[in-house]
């Protein structure tokens, strides 16, 4: 596939069966990257790996991953860079919202869950990936954090803290990286409430009513409505472009207007 705004790159995207994963990894691939998806629901990942290749040969693989595991990090990046001849992208996309839960009523196992899904993973991929995305012409580590990483909000202490982590630990690999003088940048992208599955427990809130719950978390956004994936898409494939050269270390709010309240 020859052109496109992010031609002859690699990405890793974790969390890739579905919600913002699944529109992340077509968006890259019509703008001509190959995609390594991986996600624990291996069915999930090798679905729309099939889908992909159906209309775009060769430009998908699918891998089962469990990102709070360090050998599978070792095992999925090996795996992607010899499947895709390189690794240019990392998209550190994986997470859960855990329970809605206040902090006397939070229990540890929630707490560690969240934790080591929503940040630990961010960490190890950082990690594991540098290497090869170092090697790459121009690497690109895009953390997918919140805007719960910005700004509080009741019941919801365990994903707040990993989502706030996930920004400033962002600032700190770009750091690094541009100390060490290698080309690989590090951003972090904070989307306000998308229609994914993530919401889940907002709608079973409205008694399984989608459009009531929808209507009820936009009312406190500016656009009055709550984000699409691609909205979310669109914005790491600039990040994963060389149209962002110069852009590392950095946040986007992806929030209707909510923080600039």
């Amino acid at each position: 596939m020859t052109g496109g705004r992010v031609a002859g790159k690699a990405a890793l995207i974790t969390g890739a069966a579905g919600g913002l994963g699944q529109a992340m990894a077509r968006m890259l691939v019509r703008e001509g990257a190959r995609v390594a998806l991986s996600d624990l629901d291996l069915n999930g990942a090798r679905a729309l790996a099939e889908a992909i290749n159906a209309d775009h040969p060769g430009m998908a693989f699918a891998y089962e991953h469990d990102v709070t595991r360090e050998d599978d990090w070792v095992r999925v990046v090996g795996a992607a860079v010899e499947d895709m001849g390189g690794l240019s992208i990392l998209v550190n996309n994986a997470g859960i919202g855990g329970q809605l839960l206040w902090a006397e009523q939070d229990t540890l196992e929630n707490w560690r869950k969240v934790q080591a899904v929503n940040l630990e993973s961010v960490m190890l991929g950082c990690k594991h990936a540098m290497a090869p995305l170092r090697a790459s012409d121009a690497g690109s580590i895009v953390n997918i954090s919140s805007i719960a990483g910005l700004a509080a909000a009741p019941g919801m202490g365990a994903y707040n803290a990993t989502k706030a982590a996930v920004w400033l630990y962002t600032k700190t690999v770009a750091l690094e990286a541009a100390k060490a003088g290698w080309n690989v940048r590090a951003n972090s992208v904070h989307p306000v409430f998308i229609k994914t599955p993530i919401l889940d427990p907002f709608i079973a809130m409205a008694g399984g009513d989608e459009a009531n719950a929808h209507e009820k978390l936009a009312r406190g956004i500016p656009l009055k409505r709550i984000g699409e994936p691609d909205d979310v898409a669109y914005c790491v494939l600039y990040l994963a472009s060389d149209e962002s050269k110069f852009v590392t270390g950095a946040e986007f709010k992806i929030d209707g207007g909510l923080t600039a309240q």
